[in-house]
């Protein structure tokens, strides 16, 4: 016998509330995005902007809410088996690809299992599934050897490798290989003709998207779209952006540079808002196969050594109102957070000692760093300076962000065009949980670019997923997380928030982990 959760039941009374219709207005949306678009696959990358036009194009069986709360988006809803083994999903009527296919359960089924070979939080939700059934076009089941109670977090899912749907004849690409054809079922339709990597990326609104009733709340409720195109123009030069959007030539720049939002915010045609209020985490990630960082002792020397005052002062300005320590790989925003003051003392005397004792013996640090991205640049920046205080031996190597990305994937010794650093940031929800975030997962080569191997923190993890008392599950979790600080899986650099600016003609705009298309509409 199968019972219904409420959370059915509230997804059926919404289907019931009056329809949202689609606008007819046509109009173009000009929107400047945080950086290059070089990777188009979604599951294939980590990379945030990859993530935000995967909101576009693709759908979720569940989303997020603001309250981090998952909620039916391509479901219809869901049943479970009294004892927890047993997931049966329904999806909504008139879902279809952009191809013009519908959307059925072997899709819902290919997806999540490609998804589910990438993605830390996948993987458990894979290694907990014995069978997975279409039941008929619709309907689909998740057997389980074991119940999994984070089944809709783990579908909804809202950041950083996000489990979105494709067909099945694209799912069922090797999940090392990017996928190049965007078909999806989401508001917006790729438009491949027009894209064009460094300069432009068009996106047409999808007339035959059946949006949801509910009210838009982050990535869940109606995605509506309300222009008939939105198009992407990479603008690396923050100067030229400033320009462009003061004149009214682009509608919406999502990442200004911290040292241009007075100029910006002096503008009467302009407005803006923090983009997500819980913050976003500034990283260094060390590679964890080559030397010199396969050296715990030269990782932790390294850590003693930051200075994140210094690292937000660089990337992020001197309004502290913007930016705050996180002596932690939880941002102070989320449940697990705990001050670790020990394990970063930011003491260079210190850090020199530890790389003396340790026996460096001048292997050099390759740094890969984006000359593109505002945000990222001036992390790396700061970590050559302050390696090379130390007395390590650094070659900063400049690129843009899209190479960067496509580099960091090599598992090549430095020698052969390897790296031994690059720095990135993430959402705070994207790294609350050992669910859902990589820095503290220690899953070798099988895991994320870095490639942290700890058969103890793997165990933590499966203790804290197995743990029902939320004293015991904060327990484990900060367990787990100051033993990636120690052992230097990543190193966090400081917690800050993104004000995203637009011109006051627009309304809708939505705060959240990714600048979502839906909702936004003229004034």
């Amino acid at each position: 016998m199968m019972r219904r959760r409420a959370l059915l039941a509230t997804a059926g009374a919404a289907l019931a509330a009056p329809a949202i219709a689609q606008t007819s207005k046509t109009s173009t949306l000009k929107f400047i995005p945080q950086a290059n678009l070089t990777v188009l696959d979604p599951i294939w990358t980590t990379a945030t902007v990859t993530n935000g036009h995967g909101y576009y194009v693709f759908d979720t069986l569940y989303s997020t809410d603001a309250k981090m709360v998952p909620q039916p988006q391509m479901a219809e809803g869901h049943e479970v088996s009294a004892d927890g083994r047993t997931w049966r999903f329904r999806l909504r009527p008139g879902l279809a690809f952009h191809d013009g296919t519908p959307v059925r359960a072997v899709d819902c089924i290919a997806s999540p299992q490609r998804w589910g070979k990438r993605d830390g939080f996948g993987q458990l939700l894979v290694a907990a599934a014995e069978s997975w059934k279409a039941v008929d076009d619709r309907t689909f089941e998740i057997r389980l050897t074991r119940p999994f109670p984070l089944m809709l977090d783990a579908l909804g899912k809202a950041d950083s490798s996000v489990p979105f749907i494709m067909p099945e004849r694209l799912a069922l690409t090797d999940a090392n290989t990017q996928v190049k054809e965007m078909v999806g079922s989401g508001p917006y339709k790729f438009v491949a003709a027009e894209y064009n990597s460094g300069s432009r990326v068009v996106y047409e609104r999808n007339a035959a998207y059946v949006p949801r009733t509910e009210a838009p709340d982050m990535a869940t409720g109606a995605k509506i779209a309300h222009f008939d195109r939105v198009e992407w123009t990479i603008i690396p030069d923050p100067a030229t952006a400033a320009a462009a959007l003061m004149a009214g030539e682009m509608d919406w720049w999502e990442r200004p540079a911290p040292d241009l939002l007075g100029m910006l915010g002096k503008s009467p045609k302009l407005t803006g808002q923090i983009a997500d209020d819980s913050g976003r985490l500034a990283i260094m990630r060390l590679n964890h196969l080559h030397p010199p960082f396969n050296d715990p002792a030269l990782r932790a020397a390294v850590r003693l050594a930051v200075v994140q005052e210094d690292y937000m002062r660089a990337a992020r300005g001197d309004d502290a109102s913007l930016w705050t320590t996180c002596r932690s790989l939880y941002a102070k925003s989320t449940p697990y957070y705990r001050d670790e003051p020990d394990l970063m003392p930011g003491n260079l005397d210190a850090a020199r000692a530890a790389l003396k004792a340790a026996g460096y013996a001048g292997q050099k640090v390759v740094i890969i760093n984006p000359t593109d991205f505002p945000d990222i640049g001036p992390l790396g920046q700061m970590t050559a300076d302050t390696l090379r205080r130390i007395g390590m031996n650094v070659d900063l190597q400049e690129t843009d962000w899209g190479s960067v990305v496509q580099r960091r994937a090599s598992r090549e010794a430095v020698e052969k065009g390897g790296w031994s650093i690059f720095h990135t940031t993430g959402s705070a929800p994207g790294w609350s949980s050992p669910a859902v975030s990589e820095l503290v997962r220690g899953r070798g080569t099988s895991g994320w670019f870095g490639w942290w191997t700890s058969a103890k923190a793997e165990a933590l993890t499966q203790d804290w997923l197995a743990a029902t008392d939320p004293a015991a599950q904060k327990r484990l979790a900060q367990e787990l997380g100051r033993l990636a600080l120690e052992e230097c899986a990543t190193i966090p650099l400081g917690q800050f928030y993104i004000k995203t600016m637009f011109n006051r003609r627009l309304t809708g705009v939505l705060p959240g982990i990714a600048p979502y298309p839906w909702g936004v509409r003229l004034a």
